[in-house]
C-alpha cells in the first residue's frame, strides 16, 4: 500500500543514503554472483566423488537452504522463497 505524500530530510542524509544503496546493490550481486559459482564447484564435486551422503547430512541441517543435485548438476534452494542459483 503506497500512501502519497513528502518527506523533506537534508542532503547530507540523502547522499549517504544514495551511497548505501548503491553499496548493498553491489553486495547483492556479489553474494548471487558467489553463489552461483558454488553452485558450480559442487556440480564439480558431483562428478568427480560420491557425495550424496554430505549433501543429505547438511540439507537435514539446514534450516535456510536446500542443494539439489540433478545429474552431475547442484543447484541452491532457498527455502524461504525459493530463489534458486544454479550454474545456469
Amino acid at each position: 500500500m503506497k500512501i502519497p505524500g513528502t518527506v523533506t530530510i537534508n542532503l547530507e542524509d540523502y547522499l549517504e543514503l544514495v551511497e548505501h544503496t548503491k553499496k548493498v546493490s553491489n553486495l547483492k550481486a556479489n553474494t548471487s554472483r558467489a553463489a552461483k559459482e558454488m553452485s558450480v564447484f559442487l556440480s564439480f564435486l558431483c562428478s568427480r566423488e560420491d557425495i550424496a551422503l554430505y549433501i543429505e547430512e547438511f540439507n537435514r541441517q539446514s534450516t535456510t537452504s536446500k542443494i539439489v543435485v540433478e545429474g552431475s548438476r547442484a543447484t541452491i534452494e532457498f527455502t524461504d522463497d525459493k530463489n534458486e542459483i544454479s550454474d545456469k
